[in-house]
Parts: C-alpha cells; sequence; structure tokens
C-alpha cells in the first residue's frame, strides 16, 4: 500500500514490497473477507429494469467453494487451464475464485470473439474446461474436434442441455472451506495478447500480479478505499484492464465492485449506472469517454457522485482531459500498462501528478524506463522504448509454451513494452510512437498478423494487410488494403462480405471499418507486407483536423 501522507516523489522512493510467500488471489479475495465480515457487499449488479442484485463475501466464498470441488469432480487439478467465456456478473466472479482456490489457470476469453479467435485461444492454452453460456457453446460447437484437450462445457444460463449446470455444480457440492496450497509465485491465470507480433500469446501470470497492481490502482483512485468508494468499468473482465484493474483489486479491498450486462456501449445508460449504483471510481477507456461527450449537461441530468476516474488502454487526448474537468468536474487520472506487466505507470491528481496528453509517472514499486535499442536509458527528451525493469510482482511469468518469445520480451533485466514514448525533466511519460504495428482502437490492442490471416481465409482474397487509420472517436480504425482473388469483382459488395467474414471469425472489434481494393501491396525482397508503406498511406488519408 501507498503511504497517503508523503509527496508522491517520497512515496515513490520509499516504497518496498512486502510479499506474504503464501498468498493465493481466491482466498484473499473471499475467504479472508468471508471470516470477518461475511455480511459485507462485495459485488453489485446492475439490472436495467431496476432490479439490482447484491452479492456478499460470505456467499462468494461459499459458492466458490462448491464450484471448486464440482469442477474437481470434472477432472480439473493444480495447472489445469480452465476458460472464462462470460459477461460481468456473479457467475465470473465466483468461477474466477474457484479456480484460484483450487490452484487451476482461469483463461478469461471475451464473448465477442468470433470462432477462429476462440478456437486459437483454445488451443494454444490447452483448456480443459470452458465456463460460458449458451451463446457461446454454439460458438465452440463447430469446432470442438479442432480442440481435443477441451472435454467439458459448464453453462451458466439457460435450461440443462448436453453440457453442464453451472448452478449444479454449486449446489450440488460441499461449499466448507477448501484447504488451500497457496503459492506467490504459482501460475493463476493466462491473459491473451492482441497478436501484435503473430498470433495471440498467452501471457502466463502468478498469483502476485494482484499485489504488484495495488499500488498502481490506489495511485489512480486516489488512495481507495476511502469511506463510501464503489468500483466499476464498462470494459470486459476477460481484459487484463477489467479484470486487474477493477474487480480483482476492489474485492482484495473491500470495495463494492459493480457488474452490468453485456451489450454495445451505450453514453447514457452509462452515465444511468453511475447515478443509480453511486459508482465513485470508476475506470472508463477513453474511447468510451469520448463516447460519453456526446451526452449534454450530465451533471445536471444525472446525480452523479464520482470521485474518481481513471483511464487507459491508449492515449486518452487533451481534448477530453479538458471535458471531464468542465463537465464532471473531475480530473481524468491517466495510466499506462500491457497484459504481460500492467499498471506501471500513472497520474495522481491529489498529489499534483497529472498533466493533459501524458499518461503519468512512474507508480511507486516499479521502476520504469525509456531505453535505447541496446538497453541504456536516453536522456529526458528523448524519444525510445518504454521499458520495465525485473523482478517485479506484476510482471508475467512467461509466454505460455513460448521460451523464445519470452526471451524476445527482454534486454538484460528490461522488459520491452513495444511502445515508444519520451519521459520530461519532472518524470511524466509521453507516446511518441510504437516500433510494431498494433492498431489501438476502442481501447482494444489489435494485432494486424490475426486479421490478416481471416481475411485470407476468404476466396475473395488473394492478399491482405490491415493497419491502423487515425480516427477522432476510436483513436484508429482497423483499415484493410485488399488484392482481389481472380473472379472476384471490387466493389461494396465484397467489402460488406469482407466484413461480415472478419466480425463472425474473429470479432466485433476487429473488422475492418475500411476496405481499400489494390492491385498489389508493398512487400520486401522476402515476400513480408511492408505495413509501415500502408499505415503512412493511411495516415495521408485521414483528416487533417484529427492529426493535428
Amino acid at each position: 500500500m501507498i503511504n497517503p501522507d508523503i509527496p508522491f516523489d517520497a512515496a515513490r522512493s520509499e516504497f518496498v514490497w512486502d510479499l506474504p510467500a503464501d498468498f493465493n488471489i481466491g482466498r484473499a479475495v473471499s475467504d479472508d473477507w468471508a471470516a470477518r465480515e461475511p455480511d459485507r457487499i462485495c459485488l453489485q449488479h446492475f439490472s436495467p429494469d431496476g432490479n439490482h442484485l447484491s452479492l456478499t463475501y460470505g456467499e462468494l466464498s461459499r459458492r466458490s467453494n462448491a464450484l471448486a470441488r464440482g469442477l474437481a469432480a470434472l477432472g480439473v487439478t493444480r495447472g489445469d487451464r480452465v476458460a472464462l467465456m462470460l459477461p460481468q456478473g456473479f457467475a465470473t466472479v465466483i468461477a474466477h475464485v474457484a479456480i484460484y482456490k483450487m490452484g487451476a489457470i482461469a483463461v478469461p476469453l471475451a464473448l465477442l470473439f468470433g470462432v477462429e479467435a476462440l478456437g486459437h485461444r483454445l488451443k494454444a492454452s490447452g483448456a480443459k474446461v470452458l465456463v460460458t453460456t449458451e451463446t457461446g457453446a454454439d460458438k465452440v460447437a463447430p469446432i470442438r474436434g479442432d480442440v481435443p484437450e477441451l472435454e467439458q462445457l459448464v453453462i451458466a444460463d439457460g435450461a440443462p442441455g448436453e453440457h453442464v449446470p453451472f448452478a449444479a455444480l454449486i449446489d450440488g457440492y460441499d461449499d466448507a472451506p477448501l484447504l488451500i496450497e497457496a503459492g506467490l509465485e504459482d501460475p493463476a491465470m493466462m491473459i491473451f495478447t492482441s497478436g501484435t507480433t503473430g498470433p495471440p500469446k498467452g501471457a502466463l501470470h502468478a498469483h502476485r500480479v494482484l499485489i504488484g497492481h495495488i499500488p498502481g490502482v490506489q495511485t489512480h483512485h486516489e488512495f481507495l478505499p476511502q469511506p463510501g468508494d464503489r468500483l466499476w468499468t464498462p470494459a470486459d473482465w476477460a481484459w487484463a484492464g477489467g479484470l486487474l484493474n477493477v474487480l480483482l483489486p476492489g474485492l482484495l479491498l473491500g470495495v463494492p465492485v459493480v457488474s452490468s450486462p453485456a451489450q454495445k456501449f451505450d453514453p447514457e445508460l452509462a452515465f444511468r449506472i453511475l447515478d443509480e449504483m453511486d459508482v465513485r471510481n470508476a475506470f472508463i477507456p477513453p474511447t468510451a469517454l469520448r463516447i460519453m461527450k456526446t451526452v449534454k449537461d450530465p451533471r445536471a441530468r444525472f446525480h452523479l457522485r464520482l470521485r474518481t476516474i481513471g483511464s487507459g488502454g491508449e492515449s486518452l487526448g487533451r481534448e477530453t482531459y479538458e471535458w471531464a474537468k468542465r463537465e464532471l468536474g473531475l480530473t481524468i487520472n491517466e495510466f499506462y500498462g500491457q497484459t504481460e506487466c500492467n499498471l506501471v505507470l500513472a497520474s495522481c491528481q491529489v498529489k499534483g501528478v497529472t498533466r493533459g496528453g501524458a499518461i503519468g509517472q512512474t507508480v511507486p514499486g516499479h521502476e520504469v524506463a525509456v531505453i535505447d535499442h541496446e538497453g541504456n536509458e536516453v536522456a529526458p527528451g528523448m524519444s525510445g522504448q518504454i521499458a520495465v525493469r525485473r523482478p517485479d510482482p506484476v510482471m508475467f511469468l512467461g509466454y505460455w509454451r513460448n521460451e523464445a518469445a519470452t526471451r524476445a520480451k527482454f534486454i538484460g533485466d528490461w522488459l520491452l513494452t513495444g511502445d515508444q514514448g519520451v519521459r520530461d525533466e519532472e518524470g511524466y511519460i509521453t507516446f511518441f510512437g510504437r516500433d510494431d504495428d498494433v492498431i489501438t482502437s476502442s481501447g482494444y490492442r489489435i494485432g494486424p498478423s490475426e486479421i490478416e490471416d481471416c481475411l485470407a481465409g476468404h476466396p475473395g482474397v488473394a492478399l491482405a494487410a490491415a493497419v491502423g487509420k487515425p480516427d477522432p472517436v476510436r483513436t484508429e480504425i482497423v483499415k484493410a488494403y485488399i488484392v482481389p482473388a481472380a473472379g472476384y469483382q471490387p466493389g461494396e459488395a465484397l467489402s460488406n462480405e469482407i466484413r461480415d467474414w472478419v466480425k463472425t471469425r474473429l470479432s466485433a472489434h476487429e473488422y475492418p471499418r475500411e476496405i481499400a481494393f489494390v492491385d498489389s501491396l508493398p512487400l520486401t525482397t522476402t515476400g513480408k507486407v511492408i505495413r509501415r508503406d500502408l499505415r503512412e498511406r493511411a495516415i495521408a488519408e485521414a483528416s487533417p483536423d484529427i492529426l493535428s
């Protein structure tokens, strides 16, 4: 925990990690609280009809104990991977906690994944069980034969059918406390990257990752927990931002977490959730905040009790930063991290650490630098790659079954983020660019390789490349440059067919919103697409107002 009574620089210099050897996420976020305050509210679910629901730590502890025993009866043992493809809600939390308690590894997956994206992650992780919805089960059905290690599907909604009902695993097993074999360095979760340099990779994290997140959460939420604090995010809990910046830290710190049904982001509904659920602390990605700007006079229309807003996942921008101060009466605390090493830079307005356009300063407990290609720190004002020094409790154990990629992620003891930045004399870091081809759209980091592989599967596509094009709302949109296959006529009909192809096979946030048909693609002598040339073309096509 950060000392709130001293200057931020002093908090950083005096901070020392004190990590308990027997820490287990499942026990810490349920049983420890249940033993002290079993009736304390840990979760609240927003229902559009106003019938909001609550869950206590005692209930979370008991239900997760029973589910852990139920999963064990299905054959899940220590170290097995259990995938979760669920919306925000009580079942998702109970499943996560149960998996951690039994020493298995949680593999969170987004409901919006299409069959190809889902199949890759299930196969790569070797998941033995998938906990999902009826909709999720329908997505998995066509690819069951391609994922032979997947033995069981557990369905959290709907009527009993061919799969195991979630409720039966809770109701049919003992809910007494488990004998937990806890280990700080034991693997707890596998979160897949967005595939910026090839297929998405499973970043494996130990139980210590939750402890590692607490200083960053405390920083951008200005010393959470405070009396009356309550957390909410529209971000999917399958994303590191939703899971490790909100859900699990909130449970650990005793702060109620609000969940809301899966849906396309609606700014009016977002303000209604903030109002009706008495949300005090929100993590809202920049794209969602830009959409919320379309709501006029929010403080006059909604009873907002917000104390803090954190934002990350992409650059916030000065305009949105100023809008929040003007319309919400709050300074947004921007923060930074990535799947492999999250929440290492942050802002904290109450400590004077805030600057529009900057991602913040190094969070106490971490060491972040801007380095050159040889691993040397560069001088203030010089651009370089943002890097994090190991060891660090928030840092991943490595990529699942990919030692070569893990080694390539480091120069000496520096973890390479792949993002270019500039640090000024005061320690603020600002994005300068990036040295890979990642596309940042609506808070998601999207790798072009997975999109291009999907495009190549369409019979009308001979060659394809995907790049990011600047966009005023989404930061970037996915733009595809396509060489059509022989016999296919380029035009709007083919464009729509290709968009639908990607939407249904990958996910709704990865499809190309713009498609340009070209006669050829720029290639290296080894046959690789030179995305840099296409990215520059897309930037040139963007409105000058976006680029200014």
